[in-house]
């Protein structure tokens, strides 16, 4: 029966100092960039063309202020977003703010009793920043991509793909059926 459904911001955490530390021209040290790439919000996506190395050498060149040069297409949107992530900061807390304080135990009330209840103890959802696709699921973990989130002008709803967040990950949780 299904428990729990746990919300894990731990990589957003770790981006948001990265951001704002590189953009107050501070030093972010290559161990803080491993230990960003061996995070499971990342490792959960990666793949032959985008890697721990691929992390690595992205979050490196824009904190170092080096020139990029990306090897396929999925690291150079990688650079793009975390690029555009430093621009307007504001932008981005905009974005984090509504995540921090997300409850999604009625995601959890709505799924209980379905099949997917019936399967699971636990799920978990994984706020990722990602390369070009908009979620993931790996075993019982939906990824979702970061950057995909988008603020309301209105209020401190966030949507992806133009739904409602836990509108989105209930349904996308049920892909895992």
């Amino acid at each position: 029966m299904l428990k729990r459904v746990k919300l894990n911001m731990d990589l957003i955490e770790a981006m948001l100092y990265y951001w704002q530390a590189t953009n107050d021209r501070e030093k972010v040290s290559e161990k803080y960039l491993n230990d960003v790439a061996d995070m499971a919000g990342l490792t959960l996506i990666y793949d032959e063309e985008f890697n721990e190395e691929s992390v690595r050498k992205v979050l490196s060149a824009i904190t170092n202020r080096e020139p990029f040069s990306a090897a396929n297409k999925k690291e150079g949107r990688f650079w793009n977003n975390n690029m555009w992530m430093m621009e307007d900061l504001g932008y981005t807390d905009l974005m984090v703010q509504p995540l921090k304080k997300l409850n999604i135990d009625t995601v959890l009330e709505k799924l209980q009793n379905t099949p997917l209840g019936e399967k699971y103890e636990e799920l978990e959802v994984i706020i990722s920043p990602m390369h070009l696709d908009e979620y993931k699921i790996v075993d019982n973990k939906l990824i979702i991509n970061f950057f995909r989130v988008k603020p309301s002008d209105i209020d401190d709803n966030i949507f992806v793909d133009g739904k409602e967040i836990k509108e989105y990950i209930e349904e996308k949780l049920k892909e895992l059926l």
